[in-house]
């Protein structure tokens, strides 16, 4: 369940990452295949939740964002972190693997709101998404890391 929650840390911050995560270690065999849902590993998938996860990127640097804590930024973190946490979890474990990935993404969300908020008036939106966003791949590459080392 560790990595469904950290998966969820990590949705709280963009909420396709780790969708792109996930789908894209599918795809290239890095998880563990028992546990794996088929759909996941599929190359569209994996080509899809990317391309998804860069338009939210580059989409998240404009001042017209919305804050990532309206009603339909939180829906969406729940959903793709419950995928990404179910899909992280061992087999039968699927459900609280789902249920720890989306509600983690949902707390998660609100104190990485607070912390952006606070940056942007000292080093503007840009510069500030852009640490964010690093952070944030570099912690998705380092579950998937994780789960690929332990087998779990």
């Amino acid at each position: 369940m560790l990595a469904s929650f950290l998966m969820g840390l990590v949705g709280g911050q963009r909420a396709m990452t780790p969708l792109a995560a996930v789908s894209i270690a599918a795809a290239r065999g890095k998880l563990p295949e028992d546990d794996t849902p088929g759909f996941m590993a599929h190359p569209l998938v994996a080509v899809g939740a990317t391309l998804l996860a860069i338009a939210e990127l580059a989409g998240d640097k404009q001042k017209t964002a919305p804050d990532r804590i309206v009603p339909i930024g939180l829906a969406a973190r729940f959903v793709t972190s419950a995928i990404a946490g179910a899909v992280l979890a061992p087999r039968r474990q699927r459900w609280l693997g789902a249920g720890v990935g989306g509600v983690t993404a949902v707390v998660a969300s609100y104190p990485g709101w607070r912390a952006r908020m606070a940056f942007i008036p000292k080093y503007g939106q840009t510069p500030s998404g852009l640490v964010e966003d690093m952070l944030v791949i570099l912690s998705a590459a380092g579950v998937i890391t994780m789960v690929e080392r332990s087998g779990e």
